[in-house]
């Protein structure tokens, strides 16, 4: 690191200029290629895969995205002459529009259907030509324009879908700006210096901007999925300014402390450089953990998310010692510039103030300290115990959006399941399979939760097409009475799977799978959760491994895995009572309580190990410091804290700004992760390394830095921070007693 940061400080030009042509080129790139994102959910081998499967060869038609167009009279009838007229010349002005295959009518033959039993509601589908993730919004925009501009006086109308959706989502931009000015305040208050206040910012700015221009040219060789741009701002922020910061301060205390710019800026970079470089890679170890998971879905979140997180890592160690070089003392405020030139700094450590009392409360009291912690972190980990997974539908969008309009006037209309319909897709064999469908379709109208039944014609497979024989797909459609979101719509599934379709297939060659979107989310649930106790074992054994090799202690990484599963399960638990029962979403306009989302658990476990291996890698690295160098755990542990918890701390309130400021994207998935991943930073930072950790390592003394002679021999090295790098801070030998 030292050669490394030597060059980039004497070649700093160099440096700035690579860095400025590297953005401009990415986003050349990035703008010749454009990023295609793909959100299809596919699960092979789940009950809803195998329907889905049938679908796309056998009725194509049915497996595509589809969006509707909604209205409603205030009195009358939507058959009115006048509303007919209306509503059918702006359906005809639609239908030519751009991207817009067809759009199918409720005052055409066979449209009865789509009117409301009351006759004051009905909707016409729109099929585009191509998946919603691939349309151009300015297309959908047409569409929205067109369609608002049919309301009137007394009538009502909107459009749901996933194609309006995505159209009507706020970009990550603006919570990206949110958070970048949240940063920047903490970093003023922080540092006092505008310039050093800068450098975090621009570094991270630098790194995340360019982890998210490579996401088009990554999106032309895997699939990358459509939320993949805003985690990665999301983590990419948050680590990046934490990453520039710890080295930032490093830099600062070695200036402070009477060095010379380049000198102190290569011992930034050869000591908290290193750490970085370590936190960094945790973080991708666990991001890239996700890859067990075995689904595509969310490998197209993981491994963009992990390319981010390794710029923001080159970012820190290339660009931020080339700043320093144009910068020099001026990383310092002019009060401390002018302290230095009078020589009154001298080897002024950064631990004094606050985090120097606390350093010296926690030895006084480490049991009742210690027994605080974990009660405060069990009290707010309980509500994980009732944690229920599965998905939110379009009732939670922002009231103000179309899809969340669409959603009420539909189920107001046709009832809450019409919403999230069940697709039964059977293959059929011969004419005793098809005799046992008829007599499956006509039982289904009498299973409880189960609003209406509607059958499609049966569709040919090509194979028969081609030779006359062969099986046919037929498709039932099922409308649950409850919402798709509701626990009693995966009874339904459960009960439709396990009880009655076994009852009518039983001793046929008739297969009958359920499926359509509320189908596949669930099995997605269960999938996920199905893999989660190997994902755990996976980031948990390398975190185990990393943190052996780094500190030579057994006692360490076994305490660090242990709080890290606590912060874990504080997240979920601050999730479950946040979204699940419905404690904050009101105040966030994130609608209604509903489960938590079914990929969740993955991402935040992945970035939540990854983060807190970050903060207990700076904390512990100066605890290992001071032992190396006197073998007395208690200095160690004081200088760990005094030295570590105000930068700790600061970088926490960081992630914890820029997570927030996701939340007001008003997407829920987005907003949970947010809300996650902010409450686990804040018990973690505040809670687990001020106090609990530092408690629990008084208490155990020497045995932190156990570790059997045979296994250290075989082992090997690997130095976080080398020793004699820097001449750390004095501990007052008063904050021993």
């Amino acid at each position: 690191m030292s050669a490394l940061a030597r060059w980039c400080y004497q070649h700093r030009f160099i440096v700035i200029t690579a860095w400025v042509a590297l953005l401009i080129g990415l986003a050349l790139v990035s703008q010749a290629m454009r990023t295609t994102y793909d959100n299809s959910l596919t699960l092979p081998g789940t009950d809803s895969g195998s329907a889905q499967q049938l679908l796309v060869r056998s009725a194509p038609a049915q497996a595509g995205d589809a969006d509707q167009i909604v209205w409603r009279v205030g009195a009358g009838r939507v058959t009115d002459p006048a509303v007919e007229q209306r509503i059918s010349g702006m359906l005809s002005q639609v239908s030519h529009l751009p991207a817009v295959a067809s759009v199918a009518s409720p005052y055409l033959p066979g449209g009865e259907v789509q009117v409301s039993p009351d006759g004051r509601a009905a909707y016409a589908t729109v099929t585009f030509t191509e998946q919603a993730d691939d349309l151009d919004h300015a297309d959908v925009d047409r569409v929205i324009a067109t369609v608002t501009a049919a309301r009137g006086p007394g009538l009502a109308v909107e459009l749901g879908g996933k194609a309006i959706a995505g159209a009507e989502e706020t970009t990550a931009s603006n919570a990206s700006l949110i958070g970048i000015g949240a940063a920047a305040v903490i970093l003023l208050v922080v540092f006092g210096s505008l310039l050093a206040m800068a450098l975090p910012i621009v570094t991270a700015a630098a790194g995340v901007g360019s982890g998210l221009m490579l996401m088009a040219p990554l999106s032309h060789l895997m699939s990358v999925n459509g939320i993949a741009p805003i985690l990665g701002a999301l983590i990419g922020l948050g680590v990046g300014v934490d990453y520039a910061l710890f080295i930032v301060t490093r830099h600062r205390r070695g200036l402070r402390s009477g060095m010379d710019p380049e000198q102190s800026a290569v011992q930034a970079l050869n000591t908290s450089g290193r750490a970085v470089l370590f936190a960094g890679g945790t973080v991708c170890i666990a991001l890239l953990g996700l890859l067990t998971v075995g689904q595509q879905f969310i490998d197209g979140l993981a491994v963009p998310a992990a390319i981010t997180v390794v710029c923001t890592v080159v970012a820190a160690v290339t660009l931020l010692p080339a700043l320093f070089g144009v910068l020099r003392l001026r990383v310092l405020s002019r009060g401390q510039r002018r302290r230095l030139r009078a020589d009154e700094l001298g080897h002024e450590a950064d631990g004094g103030g606050m985090w120097a009392r606390w350093s010296r409360v926690v030895p006084r009291f480490p049991a009742v300290l210690a027994s605080l912690g974990v009660a405060v972190m069990l009290a707010v980990s309980a509500p994980v115990l009732h944690l229920r997974l599965g998905f939110s539908d379009a009732s939670n969008d922002p009231t103000s959006t179309h899809t969340h309009k669409a959603y009420e006037m539909l189920a107001e209309g046709f009832g809450p399941g019409f919403n999230g319909p069940l697709l039964l897709v059977a293959q059929t064999q011969s004419a005793a399979d098809r005799a046992a469908l008829d007599r499956l379709d006509h039982a289904l109208a009498a299973v409880p939760g189960v609003a209406a039944v509607q059958t499609s014609p049966a569709q040919t497979s090509p194979a028969q097409t081609a030779s006359g024989a062969g099986p046919t797909i037929e498709v039932t459609q099922v409308l649950p009475t409850t919402a798709p979101e509701d626990k009693a719509t995966s009874k339904l599934i459960d009960h439709l799977r396990d009880t009655v379709i076994p009852r009518y297939t039983q001793g046929t060659t008739l297969r009958v799978h359920v499926g359509g979107l509320t189908a596949t989310f669930i099995d997605f649930a269960a999938v996920t959760s199905a893999k989660l106790p190997w994902l755990l074992a996976t980031i948990m054994g390398f975190s185990f491994l990393l943190l052996v090799l780094a500190f030579r202690s057994l006692l360490i990484p076994a305490i660090t895995a242990v709080l890290n599963l606590l912060a874990a399960a504080a997240a979920f638990g601050v999730l479950t009572a946040f979204f699940q029962w419905g404690w904050g979403t009101g105040a966030f306009g994130l609608g209604a309580r509903s489960p938590i989302e079914g990929y969740l658990p993955e991402l935040v476990l992945a970035v939540l190990f990854g983060l807190s291996m970050d903060y207990q890698v700076f904390l512990v690295s100066r605890m290992a410091e001071e032992w190396s160098r006197t073998a007395d755990n208690a200095r160690s542990v004081l200088a760990g804290v005094t030295d570590t918890a105000r930068v700790i701390t600061a970088a926490a309130m960081i992630m914890i700004a820029v997570f927030t400021a996701f939340v007001f994207m008003g997407q829920r998935g987005v907003a949970e992760f947010g809300v996650g991943l902010a409450a686990a930073v804040a018990l973690d930072a505040f809670v687990l390394r001020t106090v609990l950790v530092p408690a629990v390592m008084y208490l155990c003394g020497r045995a932190n830095w156990w570790l059997p002679r045979w296994l250290d021999r075989r082992l090997p090295h690997l130095a976080i921070e080398p020793l004699a790098a820097e001449q750390p801070a004095d501990v007052p030998t008063s904050a021993l007693v």
